[in-house]
């Protein structure tokens, strides 16, 4: 397990934290879990409830729709942050292809963590925008 300077430390470089000052970051470190998942585990499950918002620090992972892969996602991406912000089950299953490490934060916390934090919801944002413009050249 990674001291909370190191998480710190690696998070700096991230799209998503890249407005954010050291002690912000230190912050984020120190209220997210770790957590990590062995290659082949499945993360989350399609159709069952998401636990929380995920952050990947090491590894990739694929995301499953009934069972077709739809995108890998690797360091410095995140997922489980849909069925968070609806309150609905995962629409997909994430499922770890090499050993995966995250950070992880559960579900009751994640609304108040983006309020507290509105420039990473802002980046959450921008990448949800783009998967939804690739998720739609996909479909054409």
């Amino acid at each position: 397990m990674a001291g909370q300077d190191e998480i710190a430390d690696g998070i700096a470089g991230f799209a998503m934290f890249a407005d954010l000052s050291t002690p912000q970051l230190q912050e984020i470190a120190h209220t997210f879990e770790e957590r990590f998942f062995p290659e082949g585990e499945r993360i989350l499950r399609q159709g069952l409830t998401g636990s929380g918002f995920f952050i990947i620090l090491e590894g990739s992972c694929s995301i499953l729709v009934d069972g077709q892969e739809r995108a890998t996602l690797s360091r410095g991406e995140f997922f489980g942050e849909v069925s968070i912000l609806l309150g609905e089950s995962p629409v997909a299953d994430v499922v770890a292809i090499t050993p995966v490490r995250c950070l992880f934060l559960a579900g009751p916390s994640v609304e108040s963590f983006l309020i507290g934090h509105p420039r990473v919801m802002y980046r959450m944002l921008q990448a949800q925008a783009r998967r939804l413009r690739n998720a739609n050249r996909w479909r054409s």
